[in-house]
Order: structure tokens, then C-alpha cells, then sequence
């Protein structure tokens, strides 16, 4: 880059540094007249003074120099500012393209928008621009009947406050492109590119101090520490169970081998004792078939006798009835 360029970098950010430090007296001179022009009833607002509107009752619009309708409306604001000490209130104004932070903590999205404020409650106003419709919303005291901006949304809320801030920063990267690719002759892309860029790297930078933070803050507990007394004892104890344990599975192992031997044994031998007194049971029962077969033959045989036994009788009979005859 030529270094004729690089001089113009430096008075560049030398007019940024000198705005930054000067800008509270600059906004605070817009206010006056200067010699040759009319002196104006209307109160310049910037980012230094904005909150003298959380004092006494006030009127504020925010405007841009380019827009029409903010055009239209500035000879009518200029004549409701000069009635301004008759209806008890303070006119202000802020210039958006000036004062971007302002903007955002009034969070203005629609030019003009005029806001009425009370001992620091906003409003924001919705009706007709015409001077006959302002002055009627201050002595008919219709402001009372608009409800009152959220407290979250009040521009001296902690919300806005950081609101302000984003639209601040805002202001500063548009200027910082219009240098780019006005003054430098940066392609419109290239300062794309730079800004992606350093999005990318102050992200980084952010993530890299909140994990630092972090860590301070929560430290995590060290993999690597040196054991205590206690701590070691007990890790020996545990040591030397584990080599006890294998010892005393063998040893159950040996007293389980002999139970089972015993119990075969045993198995055994109560098979042998059934064994015997089957053998014994079959034995009985042949003795007593036999005797059975005798007791029978011997019941068969009493009766023939009796039988033989009674025909000799009857023929000892009938042998002495013949004789007598």
C-alpha cells in the first residue's frame, strides 16, 4: 500500500480519536446560534447531554437530515419550540446519522418519531404533525390517556443502555467502510472479507477469555496430586485384598472339590443300601410264596381225610346193621 495511503489511515483514526474526545463539546455549542443565523428555540440533543430529558416535560424528534418528512416538519417544530416557554415544556431534537447510540436507545425505526417525556416516563406520540395538534397534546394534557413505554424499553433501562451501544458500534463499522472503500479505493467485497475476519478473530478471542474465566473461577480438580497419609493406606489395603482374594478362592475351591467328593460317596453308598434291602425284600417274598404253596397243599390235603375218615364210618355201619339181621 502506498505510504501516502497509510497517511490518510492515521488521519483517519486521528479525526475518530479527536470526534470521540470532542464530541461532548461539539453537541453541546449545536446548541447555540451561531452569528449570522437565526437563533433557534429548538435544544440539540447528543449521547452526553440525552439525559436532561429525565427532567421536566420535553418533546423530542428524531430526525435525518435526507428525509422528506423530517423536512416538512422542521418549520413546524422550530414555531412549536418558540411557544415552548408559554406551554411549560423544553423542544429537542436529535440528528440519527449524528447520533446512532441515541437512536438505538430510543429504539427508532420510523423518521420522524417524536417521543413526550415526564420526569423520565416516555410516551411515544402518534398523531397529527400540525402545530394546532402539538399544542392541543400539551394543554389538553393528552398525554395521560397514551400508556407509558415498558420499563424495560425506557431508554434508561439497563436493556437500552446496551441497545445504544449495538447501534454506537454499528456507527463506527459503517464509518470504517466508507474509509475503506471510499477513501483507500478498497473493493466494496475486500471489506466484506476484513470484517468477516475480524468478526472470526474477536470471536476466538472472546471464547479464549471466557474459558480463562472460567477456569479461575471454577477450577477443575488436578488428575495428577499427591495422595495423603490416609488416602494411601487405604489404597494398600485395597491392594493387598485383591492378592488375598485369589488365595481364598483356591482355598474354596479345595473345600467345595472334597464336599462334592463326600457327597458321591455318600450317594453311593445309599445306592448300595437300597440295593441290598431290595434284594433282601425279594427274598422274603419268595419265603412266603413257598410257605403259601405249603399252607395250601396242606388245606387241600385235610379235606380228603375228612372225606376218607366219613366213608369209613358209613361202611362200619351199614356192616353192623347187617349182622344184627
Amino acid at each position: 500500500m502506498a505510504p501516502g495511503r497509510w497517511r490518510q489511515g492515521r488521519r483517519f483514526f486521528r479525526a475518530l480519536l479527536l470526534a470521540a474526545l470532542l464530541g461532548p463539546a461539539a453537541c453541546f455549542s449545536s446548541s447555540f446560534y451561531s452569528p449570522g443565523e437565526p437563533r433557534s428555540s429548538v435544544r440539540v440533543l447528543c449521547g452526553s447531554n440525552w439525559s436532561l430529558v429525565l427532567q421536566g416535560q420535553w418533546m423530542l424528534e428524531f430526525y435525518a437530515p435526507w428525509c422528506p418528512a423530517c423536512q416538512q416538519i422542521e418549520a413546524t417544530w422550530e414555531s412549536f419550540a418558540r411557544e415552548s416557554e408559554r406551554l411549560g415544556i423544553t423542544v429537542g431534537k436529535v440528528d440519527v446519522t449524528q447520533e446512532p447510540g441515541l437512536s438505538g436507545r430510543f429504539f427508532v425505526t420510523t423518521l420522524p418519531t417524536i417521543y413526550h417525556a415526564n420526569d423520565g416516563v416516555f410516551r411515544r406520540y402518534r398523531g397529527s404533525r400540525t402545530l394546532e395538534d402539538l399544542q392541543g397534546y400539551i394543554l389538553e394534557k393528552k398525554w395521560e390517556a397514551v400508556e407509558p413505554v415498558a420499563g424495560w424499553k425506557s431508554p434508561s433501562s439497563i436493556m437500552m443502555h446496551g441497545m445504544a451501544g449495538l447501534f454506537h458500534f454499528s456507527g463506527w463499522i459503517r464509518q470504517i467502510h466508507n474509509y475503506l472503500t471510499g477513501t483507500l479505493g478498497v473493493h466494496i467485497w475486500v471489506s466484506y472479507a476484513i470484517f468477516i475476519l475480524a468478526t472470526l478473530l474477536i470471536g476466538l478471542l472472546l471464547g479464549l477469555i471466557l474459558v480463562l474465566i472460567s477456569d479461575c473461577l471454577c477450577p477443575g480438580k488436578s488428575k495428577y496430586r499427591a495422595e495423603t497419609p490416609e488416602e494411601a493406606i487405604t489404597k494398600e489395603n485395597a491392594e493387598n485384598a485383591a492378592l488375598e482374594e485369589p488365595e481364598e478362592a483356591a482355598e474354596l475351591s479345595a473345600d467345595d472339590a472334597e464336599e462334592a467328593a463326600d457327597d458321591v460317596k455318600d450317594v453311593s453308598d445309599g445306592e448300595d443300601a437300597a440295593n441290598s434291602s431290595a434284594d433282601e425284600s425279594e427274598e422274603d417274598l419268595a419265603l412266603g410264596k413257598e410257605s403259601g404253596e405249603e399252607e395250601m397243599e396242606d388245606l387241600s390235603e385235610q379235606p380228603l381225610a375228612e372225606s376218607e375218615t366219613e366213608s369209613t364210618v358209613r361202611q362200619r355201619k351199614s356192616q353192623g346193621a347187617e349182622k344184627e339181621l
